[in-house]
């Protein structure tokens, strides 16, 4: 175990180096040749990967780390800290109205409602900016221009921009700079201006009263997807308290819409809509939309229907807006109690655009010859739920048409203050054949891709924590003895921590990924990637694998654990 910390503490050192460092003298000189907070500066060309290991550095940056300790009693004053960065960098909140903004919140389904509600209004002509998170494999899918992440040129030339009059200005405000995401929801704020879309649309970081993003003054509909318990240690330990935060993006006059949620949240919600001064209105079932048929979904899983009704709604509402002759005089809307919103007859573009619908590492599968990927970033009990009940839909389809033996394959792994075990005793009835537990780390060199880069939580940390949850899942199966400890694998490099009969704990995606597909995978087995020795008598326990007919694996808990699983599955992601 211990040589295990040592060789992945020496990887984050190596890690930490490369982003902090490398690229230090060159910011340095770039941000003494600035002169104006006013205009975009001149500079010389800097690569992408030097403008991801800059940003890098805004995770952990030290008087952002302060900032945030002295806004926790009084989170009132991080809108206000936003806006004196949005100033620093050149913008004005009024200018963000400019945007045509659609903002969306909610615990489950936010992100899924986005892409609906993007895909259709761009199916209208429009050219669209979608700001999310967090990103799968590049920081630019965070920023998207037509559905598109922006371009590496665009996004380094926008990112200096946008850094560089912070850094100018930093020293006259504490030296404080703006942390990760602030920094990125400012960077979207400016590339969607200077790229003159016609409309944006925002999904909330964390909550909504207090995140970052609602500086957002007018935007012209807001939503709430599904509520469920989630970082409650921002937003509260009881969903009726989550409700709260996540009404905060109401706006007085704005319509709000929401999918239909448990009493007390409700209620929550409709005295916030009270207290602001907008409508709110709860969304139809989608089988209730009078059209031919039933409505076809891009993205797969029975909940995905309240996250289309949701992004029906505010499609439907942003167009009456659109098409007023003047929307600026268009009457506010204030509160009159929750109503019902109509189930209208969707248009051609509507029905194709949620057809069209792509979000990858959402209820995703891809299939490498013998070998099936599920993936699905759930990580809290109820998006849970929704995989679990994807996953025994899908596969067994999968499974008939196998005509021989299939084994599955659990790999997961959590983050941050979510509750594993509840999650993992959800997946126990999917009777996997293997569990295999990984840290959020690529691959297991140096070399990795600075957007796959995380300083917030140590190396340490992340391995406890798969072997907490391999301890769990041993429990939860009634294999409550403490394991064997297998440590080293080829070469003197431990890679495998622990292991006992079908659970093994892997230090990095790559690794876990190479070990379940037995080189099955033709893009596990490419030559440009790195084959990681494992130990024979490790190997050895893999048998199952190499003789069944097909491998299904589940990649779940997490979206940046299935964001690394696609950075090595999918390759046309990393271009």
């Amino acid at each position: 175990m211990l040589r295990l910390f040592r060789v992945l503490e020496r990887l984050r050192a190596c890690r930490e180096v490369s982003a902090r460092n490398r690229h230090w003298t060159k910011i340095t000189e770039l941000s003494a040749r600035l002169s104006s907070t006013k205009a975009a500066p001149r500079f010389r060309r800097m690569d992408y990967q030097d403008a991801v290991c800059t940003l890098n550095t805004l995770q952990t940056n030290a008087s952002a780390l302060e900032q945030v300790k002295r806004e926790r009693g009084h989170p009132e004053l991080q809108l206000q800290a936003m806006r004196g960065f949005l100033q620093r960098a050149g913008l004005k909140v009024d200018e963000l109205d400019r945007l045509n903004i659609i903002h969306v919140t909610g615990t489950k389904g936010k992100g899924s409602t986005c892409a609906f509600t993007e895909q259709i209004l761009r199916n209208y002509g429009f050219r669209t900016g979608f700001y999310s998170s967090p990103h799968l494999v590049q920081v630019r899918e965070r920023i998207r221009i037509n559905g598109q992440p922006i371009g590496k040129e665009l996004f380094t030339k926008y990112f200096w921009q946008v850094y560089c009059r912070l850094e100018e200005t930093k020293d006259a405000h504490g030296g404080s700079m703006p942390a990760y995401f602030r920094f990125l929801t400012i960077l979207a704020f400016h590339i969607f201006l200077q790229e003159k879309v016609d409309l944006a649309v925002f999904e909330v970081g964390i909550g909504g009263a207090y995140d970052c993003t609602n500086i957002i003054r007018r935007p012209w509909v807001c939503g709430i997807s599904s509520l469920g318990i989630d970082h409650t240690s921002i937003l509260g330990d009881t969903i009726e308290k989550i409700a709260w935060q996540k009404g905060g993006i109401f706006k007085p006059g704005v319509p709000a819409f929401t999918v239909k949620q448990p009493d007390g949240p409700k209620k929550v919600l409709q005295e916030r809509a009270e207290e602001i001064g907008c409508s709110l209105s709860v969304c139809p079932d989608l089988e209730e939309y009078q059209s031919e048929g039933s409505l076809r979904l891009g993205l797969a899983g029975h909940h995905q229907r309240s996250n289309a009704s949701l992004a029906l709604q505010l499609s439907h509402t942003w167009l009456q807006r659109h098409f007023l002759t003047d929307p600026a005089s268009s009457s506010p809307v204030e509160f009159s109690g929750v109503s019902p919103a109509p189930a209208f007859q969707p248009s051609p573009a509507m029905i194709k655009g949620l057809a069209e619908t792509e979000w990858p590492g959402r209820n995703q599968t891809l299939k490498h010859g013998p070998v099936t990927y599920f993936l699905d970033g759930a990580h809290t009990t109820r998006s849970m739920q929704a995989c679990v009940r994807w996953f025994n839909e899908i596969a067994p389809q999968h499974e008939r048409n196998a005509g021989g033996p299939v084994v599955r394959v659990l790999l997961f792994n959590a983050t941050g203050e979510r509750d594993c075990g509840a999650m993992l005793k959800l997946l126990v009835p999917c009777f996997f054949d293997f569990a295999v537990f990984c840290p959020n780390i690529t691959e297991a060199i140096a070399t990795c891709n600075a957007d796959q880069q995380n300083f917030n939580v140590s190396v340490e940390n992340m391995l406890t924590r798969c072997l907490d949850n391999q301890q769990s899942w041993r429990v939860l199966n009634g294999q409550e003895e403490k394991p064997e400890a297998e440590l080293l694998i080829g070469g003197g490099l431990a890679l495998v921590a622990e292991r006992h009969r079908d659970t093994l704990v892997f230090p990095c995606i790559l690794s876990a990924l190479q070990w379940i597909s037995q080189g099955r995978d033709s893009v596990l087995s490419d030559p440009n990637k790195c084959v990681i020795p494992v130990k024979p008598s490790i190997n050895a326990k893999a048998a199952l694998l190499r003789e069944a007919v097909n491998i299904h694996v589940l990649i779940t808990g997490s979206l940046h654990l299935v964001g690394g699983a696609l950075k090595h599955l999918d390759p046309a992601l990393n271009s």
